[in-house]
């Protein structure tokens, strides 16, 4: 949520800092909302102030000869009308309120200067790229192809127990997949200084608004109908970055800020893509990240997010797939973040590069919504932190590009240097 006090000072401002999303904030909405929860605020405290005089005119009254009986009649009255009115101007006070939370929760993030004009992901602005995507002197398969000769892949399983988008992974790919997270683990907790975590792959509707899914985008969420209403997480951003709600940091702990590394699996209902990438493991509705999420002081937060995508991009490296580093332009940035890079891995098969990565910097965005703050031992009070965030890397997307780009023309798959260790030393996977 945008702090509040920055909109009242200026909220045309923030409208055309949101212009680079190509997002109307609407102003006359805004000014009216909180004029009309300032104006019942000031009512209800000059009606306080008539009850507090009116309590005392009971005495006045007697001085006057009004009989003490009279004068309490007289003065009931008065306070019952006021406590009516007192009664209107709190419902009214707390609309206002409301109105305006539901405002300012549907309001995205205003994003970094840096990030560059733009409409959508076609102008997203190319920082760099790494490695030579490989020359194949044989017809390339996509990984469903290669998978499923291999005995790996099962789409058509999957279909019949749960539905589309959905996969079975059997034998080596299956083990593969495994090795991925696995070395995605150790090299953030060993190399990196990530604190490994495991959290519920079930949260409430509290921790889905505090990073910023709820209310804006409930269509996308999978939410269970029983005994509690939760949802299933879309990402370990949810429940990770909700560790830190409702909680004050103390500085000790704030110096290196707070890093996190958690695998989990994610779950996406993909409302409105269909159509769009239904073949195979790229969109699915259950897929597994290993997630990066960082909590820092907000002076730290801009090299935080090149520490943080450089984290990401030490697992491509390692595992020698050729990837490029993109800054998203304004209308491409997710709805919570200020600024964003994706990185996107290189597949054969579709002769381009695809996401397999987003880092972002949310600022205090989430914090706010979140209450999530630190002690700044300069002031001894309570500050919003900033949290940053992403995935490192998606584990589906990573072992789809592992099929692809260490494809032999007898359709085995060279396994990676790093991960051998990981799959009991096999060098290449075959067909069973």
């Amino acid at each position: 949520m945008l702090d509040l006090k920055l909109v009242r000072q200026d909220p045309q401002r923030i409208a055309d800092q949101l212009k680079k999303r190509h997002y109307h904030f609407d102003v006359a909405a805004f000014t009216a909302l909180d004029q009309a929860r300032k104006q019942a605020d000031i009512d209800s405290q000059n009606l306080l102030a008539e009850r507090k005089q009116a309590s005392k005119k009971i005495g006045e009254l007697v001085k006057t000869g009004v009989p003490i009986d009279e004068a309490k009649a007289q003065v009931n009255e008065t306070l019952a009308k006021i406590e009516t009115q007192l009664a209107t101007l709190t419902a009214e006070a707390k609309q206002a309120q409301d109105d305006l939370d539901n405002l300012m929760l549907g309001v995205p993030n205003v994003p970094d200067e840096s990030v560059p004009e733009g409409r959508d992901e076609a102008e997203n602005q190319e920082i760099m790229r790494w490695g030579e995507p490989a020359s194949f002197d044989f017809e390339v398969k996509d990984h469903v192809d290669l998978g499923e000769a291999l005995g790996g892949l099962d789409f058509e399983n999957a279909s019949k127990v749960t539905g589309s988008r959905f996969s079975v992974m059997h034998r080596d790919v299956a083990l593969l997949h495994r090795a991925l997270v696995q070395f995605m683990l150790n090299t953030h907790t060993q190399s990196h200084g990530y604190n490994e975590v495991y959290v519920p792959f079930m949260v409430n509707a509290e921790s889905l608004r505090g990073t910023g899914q709820l209310p804006k985008f409930e269509e996308d969420l999978f939410k269970l109908q029983g005994e509690q209403q939760y949802y299933l997480i879309p990402t370990a951003e949810v429940p990770v970055t909700n560790l830190v709600r409702d909680t004050i940091v103390e500085a000790a702990d704030m110096e290196k800020g707070l890093a996190f590394v958690c695998h989990s699996p994610c779950f996406r209902s993909e409302a409105g893509s269909y159509g769009r990438d239904t073949r195979g493991m790229i969109r699915q509705h259950q897929f597994e990240k290993v997630e990066l999420v960082r909590m820092v002081r907000p002076d730290q937060s801009d090299q935080a997010l090149e520490d943080l995508t450089g984290h990401a991009e030490v697992i491509l490296q390692q595992l020698k797939l050729p990837y490029r580093k993109v800054l998203l332009c304004g209308g491409d940035i997710g709805f919570s973040a200020r600024k964003t890079y994706d990185l996107e891995v290189w597949l054969p098969a579709q002769n381009q590069y695809r996401e397999i990565s987003s880092c972002s910097n949310v600022g205090d965005f989430q914090a706010r919504r979140m209450l999530a703050r630190w002690r700044n031992p300069e002031t001894g009070k309570p500050e919003y932190l900033h949290t940053l965030n992403g995935s490192a890397l998606a584990v589906g997307r990573t072992l789809v590009a592992i099929l692809e780009n260490y494809q032999q023309a007898d359709g085995s798959v060279v396994v990676p240097d790093v991960l051998r260790p990981y799959m009991q030393q096999r060098e290449t996977i075959k067909a069973a």
